[in-house]
């Protein structure tokens, strides 16, 4: 897929961060403290961004955050996330969830503070009243299944045309961004007989109802519909958000709902297997619920599926993006004796997320393999040989690799120019791009991408590559050191 710019700006998410914190809403769940409750114990999970993904394996916890959520507003009952076991099944004895809320309806400054226990085989819970809308994974089940629908399948079905309507206008327009085209002929059937309600489209070339849609579609439409209609700060729950959904439209949904809180000060909760979810959001809007602990901050869902066990390792190594893990394994490389295959580089999108990360793995005692984590050279994060938090040289990453590099290019020129998979003698010409780059760049982020678009359409990762296994080998003091660092626990081959 093509790389995509989110469409919500920096500033932006500054605004609702701030908004967040400042917790300048009339409604908003700024804590959950999930003392007991299944796989959870005394477990904290804030709500710094209005909108808030919760990301980690099947069976990790997911629903639970998002059912605890449900439970502190009055509007939804606690069965629809946490079915009574009875005498069968004592498990749910004692849960107790604390939360903490803006609601200005009850306190006009500061917060109010709730709990909601299981005792005696019954909920007890000291609810707030609120707006909350639940979007269930059944939302995307065909209509041709749904028993509601059923009738309208019928031959003998019949309807007056002041029951045929246009979407209201905020809708076409929020579910044609999404869905990525033109939503006009769109209409909704609206029964006066009953509840049902079943949309239609009338095209150029085509009329056809909803049981021609895409599940996707019709669930993006029936959500906005529902969520442009309610009140403002209302709740919005969604499990699974990319459910029925391209990879696009998956992201679009998440900015809609960015928008929303922008807008109408809604506060959005998601659960999500998604990687796309979470590219528009700041680290601060992520969950991670894994093994009965929830970590703030932005993995990706590849290493989501290492950290559940699936591989052979012998070593667990976290970093903090993609540009560390190739830096680190380049170091590694130059050592034959290092058995890469046994080494697993996770990179968590973020240095607080990968110490938090290295923390709990270190802690968890059902864990077998060791971990270290290193941070870049610019981290704000402490250092700890007793953690196994390392830093990596220089400040920053990109521009630490690249004017080494750059110092040395008289010695290693022909071999980067190789690298790069152009000619030996063209080694000057790459010299000049790279001084001329080094002058004008700003963002030391985009080094690598500007040196390939300049010397010919090579792909970012190759000059990454080319540039990292110069500088492994050119300061192979320095990569020694890094692999030093690591200790006895380096997996060695043999």
């Amino acid at each position: 897929m093509t790389e995509y710019k989110s469409e919500i700006r920096d500033s932006q998410i500054r605004t609702l961060l701030e908004r967040a914190k400042k917790r300048s809403f009339n409604k908003y769940l700024c804590q959950i403290k999930l003392t007991r409750i299944r796989g959870f114990s005394n477990q904290v999970v804030s709500f710094d961004f209005p909108v808030t993904a919760l990301v980690g394996p099947n069976g990790g916890g997911k629903t639970t955050i998002l059912g605890a959520a449900a439970c502190a507003y009055k509007e939804i009952k606690p069965r629809r996330y946490f079915a009574k076991s009875g005498k069968l099944d004592n498990s749910m004895r004692d849960w107790t969830l604390e939360y903490e809320a803006i609601d200005r309806n009850v306190a006009q400054d500061g917060s109010v503070r709730r709990t909601a226990s299981f005792k005696n085989l019954k909920w007890d819970r000291g609810v707030l009243d609120r707006k909350v809308l639940v979007f269930g994974i059944a939302r995307t089940v065909p209509p041709n299944e749904r028993t509601e629908f059923q009738r309208y399948a019928s031959n003998t079905f019949a309807f007056r045309q002041d029951e045929l309507q246009a979407l209201e206008a905020n809708v076409l327009d929020a579910a044609g961004k999404i869905l990525g085209k033109d939503m006009s002929g769109y209409q909704r059937l609206s029964l006066k007989s009953g509840r049902s309600l079943l949309l239609a489209a009338m095209t150029r070339t085509a009329e056809f109802s909803e049981f021609h849609f895409g599940a996707g579609e019709s669930s993006v439409i029936r959500m906005i519909t529902e969520i442009e209609a309610a009140p403002d700060g209302t709740l919005v729950l969604i499990e699974e958000i990319e459910n029925g959904l391209h990879p696009l439209a998956t992201m679009r949904m998440v900015e809609y709902l960015a928008d929303l809180a922008e807008r109408k000060r809604i506060q959005a909760i998601f659960t999500t297997h998604s990687n796309e979810a979470l590219k528009p959001l700041p680290p601060e809007a992520v969950w991670v619920a894994l093994d009965g602990r929830a970590t703030q901050g932005k993995p990706d869902i590849k290493t989501l599926r290492k950290l559940q066990g699936a591989i052979d390792t012998r070593l667990v190594i976290f970093v903090e993006d993609d540009f560390a893990a190739d830096w680190v394994i380049a170091a590694l490389r130059m050592d034959p004796a290092v058995a890469l295959d046994a080494v697993q580089l996770l990179p968590m999108s973020g240095d607080g997320s990968a110490v938090a990360m290295n923390r709990n793995h270190r802690s968890d005692p059902a864990a077998t393999v060791p971990s270290i984590c290193f941070i870049d050279g610019d981290s704000p994060q402490t250092e700890s040989e007793k953690e196994m938090v390392l830093r990596l040289p220089g400040g920053v990453p990109e521009s630490h690799v690249f004017d080494s590099v750059l110092e040395v290019f008289d010695e290693w020129g022909g071999k980067l120019a190789v690298a790069l998979h152009l000619r030996f003698d063209d080694q000057a010409r790459v010299k000049d791009v790279l001084r001329d780059i080094r002058t004008t760049n700003r963002d030391p982020h985009l080094l690598f991408s500007q040196v390939g678009d300049r010397l010919g359409l090579i792909a970012e990762k190759v000059v990454r590559g080319a540039f990292l296994s110069i500088w492994a080998q050119a300061f192979s003091d320095k990569a020694a050191a890094l692999r030093a660092a690591a200790g006895p626990i380096l997996p060695r081959t043999g």
